[in-house]
């Protein structure tokens, strides 16, 4: 018989081994011996196996199975595998937490007041001159936190300025920031864009340009400055400012067109804004409207425009450059026939600037782009909606003057605007729009329509502290339309020279009054006088060496220019 390959020692009477090892020894006793110790060995009921000692492994513990049962088969089966587990006396220290409130308590700030508090300046003292404070516009470099320093812009004692509160050198300056504005997508609105809107208002300016490769500029008294503290604007931040206030479909249109304009309301004013391409890339222009429609009397206007208002029928011009002020002029105007005569006033604008309530009249505003397709189109079917009074915008082109004639001679008021500097001049604009054949028709037409023009300029006040109107008044009387019909518009300035008992009067006239009144200076009335040389006879005020203003330069009311709004102080 040959040798076995190996050979396992038989085991001693009494040795401990494993139950494996017996049963590799064929030795029954042993195995049986060792058996019975595992089960005696074995750990409490409900004790894992990972309780065990870290140094008893699994030959040191092998399965309690009898002998026979395992000779037999009914041996059961072995126990489903479980994953290592570090021992009980190995585990860290664990505190058992509490489960989490769902959904979780919410803790309520305390809300922000809006507007901030604002610090009153001390009242005036008995020093005759007014305390000033200066302010200027500063900024932090956050879009969100905009503050006002003092700096160069004077605010007289009374009036409110912001002031920055100075925080604690350990703790973060918190400021209540502007409040959202959202444009007519409800997307929100660029926020350092409505910031500077905002300014335009509290700084009292006239217009604000945004433009790419320059801050946010500001019109004030005439001139333009450039915000200070705000960064140049590359075209990125251009478009994403300008772009955030207009709807998807008036960016399709000024996609279409390069231009565009409409009206925006925000920091609780009206804003006439237009958009416009250039260099390849877009800029804007916001001119401020005034809040309210103020009256002629206290706008500066000679109080015989408004005679224009009462009449029954007839066409009035008001004209003038751009910036001069006609479309508040206008307002006035038709406020004053809203609170005095029982009518239908239609408007058609481009865009509405000021807002009438019904008075005495009935109101009805259409903007162009939104309530018409076009002037044109407007005023085709605005004989048909019953108007007693008709405020066209302006009169762009040939349709639009034939239509405003048309409806002049069936009986209604018509006002309107052109960009003309006097009154010759617009009636020739007016006829010289249509072909030579038909220039003899629409003279006869407008000698007979044509109740007045209105013709205004703003001139800077003499104390640098906003502008005053100057204006050139026409009053169609018999003499004048024979004039207008027979084509000899040269020869209407010196029929207003000598109409002041109709309530007429030329540029030059109107800028000498001012200057002899101490309103304005001789260097500006030259700035915009018509014939230089008859301005100097008509000036009847001793020039000075400084053309300083005299003690009743107050009494040309508040300031008309762009911004509209400067209080009487």
């Amino acid at each position: 018989m040959d040798k076995p390959i190996y050979e396992i020692p038989p085991i001693e009477p009494g040795a401990n081994v494993s139950w494996w090892d017996a049963i590799a020894a064929d030795d029954e006793a042993a195995a049986t011996a060792a058996g019975d110790q595992a089960v005696t060995d074995a750990p409490p009921s409900g004790t894992a196996a990972t309780d065990l000692p870290p140094a008893r492994s699994a030959r040191e513990n092998p399965p309690t199975v009898p002998f026979d049962a395992l000779v037999l088969g009914t041996a059961p089966a072995p126990p489903a595998y479980q994953p290592p587990i570090t021992p009980a006396d190995h585990q860290p220290a664990t505190a058992v937490l509490p489960e989490p409130a769902w959904p979780p308590a919410l803790v309520h700030a305390p809300e922000p007041t809006w507007p901030p508090a604002l610090e009153r300046l001390p009242e005036p003292s008995s020093d005759p001159e007014p305390a000033t404070v200066p302010i200027t516009p500063q900024f932090s470099t956050t879009a969100e936190e905009r503050v006002y320093a003092p700096g160069s812009r004077h605010l007289p004692t009374g009036r409110r300025a912001a002031i920055p509160v100075q925080a604690p050198e350990t703790a973060a300056a918190v400021r209540t920031p502007a409040p959202p504005h959202f444009g007519p997508d409800g997307r929100q609105a660029d926020a350092d864009l409505i910031d500077a809107l905002t300014l335009v208002l509290e700084m009292e300016a006239s217009d604000l340009h945004i433009t790419v490769g320059a801050p946010p500029t500001m019109r004030m008294d005439g001139a333009l400055r450039p915000i200070e503290g705000l960064p140049v604007w590359m075209p990125e931040k251009v478009n994403a400012a300008l772009y955030s206030i207009i709807s998807i479909g008036d960016r399709v249109r000024f996609d279409e067109e390069r231009e565009l304009d409409f009206a925006y309301t925000a920091a609780g004013a009206r804003f006439r804004v237009n958009f416009y391409h250039q260099r390849n890339s877009i800029g804007a222009a916001f001119r401020l409207i005034p809040r309210e429609i103020k009256p002629l009397r206290q706008l500066g206007v000679p109080e015989s425009v408004g005679r224009f208002s009462l009449l029954p029928r007839g066409l009035v011009l008001v004209t003038g450059p751009t910036g001069s002020g006609k479309s508040t002029t206008l307002a006035a105007m038709v406020d004053l026939a809203n609170s005095t005569r029982p009518d239908h006033i239609v408007t058609v604008e481009d865009p509405i600037e000021f807002l009438h309530k019904h008075k005495k009249s009935l109101v009805n505003q259409r903007e162009v782009g939104h309530d018409t397709h076009s002037f044109a189109a407007a005023l085709k079917h605005v004989l048909r909606q019953d108007p007693d009074i008709i405020l066209i915008g302006e009169l762009r082109d040939l349709e639009t003057i034939s239509v405003a004639l048309t409806a002049a001679e069936t009986g209604h008021l018509v006002f309107a605007t052109l960009h003309t500097q006097d009154a010759a001049q617009t009636i020739d604009r007016m006829i010289d729009v249509f072909p030579p054949h038909q220039q003899g028709q629409i003279r006869t037409q407008l000698a007979a329509t044509l109740r007045g023009v209105v013709c205004q300029t703003l001139v800077k006040k003499a104390n640098d502290k906003g502008r005053v109107v100057a204006t050139e008044i026409l009053v169609t009387t018999p003499a004048i339309a024979n004039l207008i019909r027979e084509g000899k518009t040269h020869q209407i300035t010196s029929m207003m020279q000598a109409g002041s008992a109709e309530g007429m009067h030329t540029m030059d006239q109107h800028l000498a009054d001012l200057v002899d009144s101490g309103q304005i200076t001789r260097q500006a009335a030259m700035d915009k006088a018509h014939d230089t040389e008859s301005l100097t006879q008509l000036i009847k005020r001793a020039e000075s060496p400084t053309d300083a203003p005299s003690n009743n330069m107050g009494s040309g009311g508040v300031d008309y220019g762009d911004t509209y709004s400067i209080p009487q102080r």
